[in-house]
């Protein structure tokens, strides 16, 4: 049983080996490439991610996505939108600037400044993130990441982690 399942993973790894480098080779990830994100994700109030929390009865929730083009092989300048609402906030306007780089075709990771505005009220953070890129396709990728938001205010607005899942299509 060891021996099968060692054999499984080997093949798995193998597998998705071979698919980052396609997809680094091919268009996904080259110079001239684009690419459209979507994560699902907590912390609503300061991503551009889909989610939706209720706690004690309160509801928060946001929507948004990130789109990026390939200045160079593997680094994606990228830009992102998102718009979050909470039972006792009104809407929360997200945007977001930065890079990321897929190290060796499979392990995006990126920086990038994120702001939040709700009646006149700003919050800043710089957020980095490492995880893994899963090429399920030639030109869609699904991205767990972990990342990490430190807070240019702390008067306005607290540091936090997040765990997200992204969905990518590479044009």
């Amino acid at each position: 049983m060891k021996k099968l399942l060692l054999s499984a993973a080997i093949a798995v790894l193998g597998f998705t080996s071979v698919k980052a480098q396609d997809a680094n080779n091919g268009s996904a990830l080259s110079k001239g490439s684009w690419v459209i994100e979507a994560n699902t994700g907590s912390w609503a109030t300061g991503n551009t991610a889909f989610s939706l929390l209720s706690v004690d009865g309160s509801t928060i929730w946001s929507v948004g996505a990130d789109a990026g083009y390939f200045v160079s092989d593997n680094l994606a300048i990228k830009a992102g939108l998102g718009y979050a609402d909470a039972d006792e906030i009104d809407g929360t306007l997200v945007y977001k600037v930065g890079a990321k780089y897929y190290l060796g075709g499979e392990f995006p990771v990126g920086v990038d400044f994120t702001g939040s505005s709700v009646d006149g009220n700003n919050a800043n953070w710089v957020g980095i993130q490492g995880g893994y890129a899963w090429f399920v396709a030639d030109n869609v990728s699904i991205e767990p990441t972990i990342r990490y938001n430190v807070t240019l205010d702390d008067q306005k607005a607290d540091s936090a982690f997040q765990g997200l899942i992204g969905f990518a299509f590479h044009f």
